[in-house]
């Protein structure tokens, strides 16, 4: 049993077994580890030791292996790690690596000029670029460096996460030496991974579900890590195939993805044998095992820690599963903070009533939750009392199986009715043709909100505005409440980094948009084009009733 990730980092130091595949270079566990020694050498002459924290290193890199090498090195050195999301703007990014406190800034050719010229903080000679001969000059000053003396304590950080921003600006998550340890050895039973198991990473980096459902599981035991650069649909079969992948790891919408490529006639007989991931429909699930002849697993975790939830073979089809060890986990209203009703289901398996939707909190675990970087303000959010509140929302049933219902953020309030985006959005993504449909909230010209959704479609489908309202009609547990005020048909939903569903531009354009919109006709099923007759009507009503600031621009 270790108790750092310091310590998983060098179990490896001697092992020639391949640790890393990458394009059409290969590395063993022993040269992967070597490169770890070097650059934490390389560090220790680079950055004086600050006074009061570790040195921090921020890693702007697509999925390369630097990437990896520093992964290790930050461990050994006693560093930490900063994942820096590449797919934020150079300003946002230049707030975060500020707000992170980042000594030296890792990068290469295809995003250095994202940290070029914007008031990051970090000083020239610290910003290197791995493709760059400088710094391999640099690095080859250190090469055959001995592992360090002093190993990290658990208390020491490992790593700062940048959370996804799916719910508003991101969060620097802390991970500790030791929790990063302890995960990994959880972890390694939980997806069942061996020695001879080929791990497929497309997933980024920077995020913690790459780092902690993938590299540090397979470092853990030796396993074989088949790397891309980035997340492709339309290479993932042939990766899986070429690498010879037994286990992938993946979030938000990349078994969807996947499923829009066409079949490659050796998916069936794949070496794959699980998926493991989150926020995937049950539909895309069921195809998604199918089409790879594997087993795919949906679980809930978060890059806080705290608790996670894990599905059985006795778990309900679309559930989350029931927390894992001891957890105490309750479904509460965040009003009241009262516990809200067990959920019940319909014939067909539906919620009857969103009464029972609430926040998901794990009483009495707010001490294990090591905390946001410097963010007071995001911290009082999840701790309250002794108890830490996820942000996450969902509900519970009679046997005690958890079922997720969206971000704390997606909740909706139509004529003094709370509701969740999550159940709307399972009704509207059963229609044939939408790939995608997510459900938010815009102003109502009156009070509270109304219901709008985008809509991606499906590659040859086109979206028909009396199909839709049909659909929507037949479906019995679809509330008066939840029918969508505006439809809006985009050619792709927009992601976050690390590939979840970014609701907040969506937001904040509402219907101010030039993709098409359909509009609601009056309490019908009926959905027409909204033009610009209809969009001054709408610019009226904020007016008369003072609403004026709320109407998006």
């Amino acid at each position: 049993m270790v108790e750092t990730f310091a310590e998983v980092v060098r179990l490896r130091a001697d092992d020639d077994k391949t640790g890393l595949l990458f394009e059409d270079d290969s590395w063993t566990w022993r040269e992967i580890v070597q490169a770890g020694a070097d650059r934490a050498a390389a560090l220790a002459d680079l950055v004086p030791q600050p006074a009061d924290r570790q040195v921090h290193v921020g890693v702007l890199l697509e999925n390369v292996p630097d990437f990896v090498f520093w992964l290790c090195a930050g461990p050994l050195a006693g560093a930490v790690i900063v994942g820096v999301n590449a797919s934020r703007s150079g300003p946002e990014l230049a707030h975060d690596i500020q707000h992170a406190d980042i000594d030296v800034l890792i990068t290469e050719d295809k995003l250095a000029h994202l940290v070029t010229d914007t008031g990051h903080g970090v000083p020239a000679e610290r910003v290197l670029n791995v493709d760059g001969p400088a710094y391999r000059e640099w690095l080859g000053r250190y090469k055959g460096s001995p592992l360090p003396t002093e190993i990290p304590g658990p208390e020491l950080l490992a790593l700062l996460m940048f959370s996804s921003g799916s719910t508003g600006a991101p969060k620097a998550v802390i991970v500790g030496q030791g929790r990063l340890g302890r995960l990994v050895e959880a972890l390694v039973d939980r997806i069942s991974l061996r020695r001879d198991s080929v791990t497929y990473l497309s997933m980024p980096l920077f995020h913690g579900n790459a780092v902690m459902m993938n590299l540090a599981t397979a470092m853990r035991v030796g396993a074989t890590v088949g790397m891309t650069r980035k997340f492709t649909a339309g290479g993932f079969s042939a990766d899986i195939h070429r690498f010879g992948a037994t286990f992938v790891n993946y979030v938000g919408r990349a078994l969807s993805y996947v499923l829009t490529t066409p079949e490659d006639p050796r998916d069936r007989t794949s070496t794959l044998e699980l998926a493991f991931g989150t926020e995937a429909s049950e539909t895309d699930v069921t195809r998604f095992a199918e089409r790879f002849g594997c087993t795919v697993l949906e679980g809930y975790g978060l890059s806080e820690g705290v608790f996670r939830l894990g599905r059985t073979a006795e778990s309900p089809s679309q559930s989350l599963g029931r927390p894992q060890g001891d957890a105490d986990i309750r479904v509460l209203d965040p009003a009241t903070g009262v516990e809200c009703p067990r959920a019940e289901f319909d014939e067909d398996g539906r919620l009857i009533d969103a009464a029972a939707i609430g926040e998901m909190v794990a009483v009495g675990l707010a001490h294990t939750f090591e905390g946001y970087y410097k963010n007071p303000g995001a911290m009082a959010d999840r701790v309250k009392g002794d108890d830490f509140w996820s942000g996450d929302l969902g509900y519970r049933d009679a046997d005690g199986w958890f079922y997720f219902a969206g971000r704390s953020s997606d909740w909706l309030r139509v004529d003094s009715e709370n509701f969740s985006a999550a159940p709307v959005e399972r009704v509207l993504q059963r229609m044939p043709g939408i790939a995608a449909a997510p459900v938010f909230a815009v102003p109502d010209p009156r009070t509270g909100d109304k219901v709008m959704c985008a809509v991606e479609l499906e590659p040859g489908a086109r979206f028909d505005p009396a199909e839709f309202g049909a659909h929507l009609e037949k479906q019995p547990e679809m509330g008066a409440k939840w029918w969508p005020s505006f439809v809006r048909v985009v050619e792709a939903i927009p992601l976050t980094g690390s590939g979840k569903v970014n609701k907040a531009p969506l937001r904040n354009a509402a219907w101010v948009t030039d993709d098409p919109v359909y509009a609601r006709v009056g309490r019908t099923s009926g959905y027409a084009l909204l033009d610009e007759e209809r969009r001054s009507e709408i610019e009226s009503e904020f007016r008369s009733h003072g609403r004026i600031a709320l109407l998006p621009r």
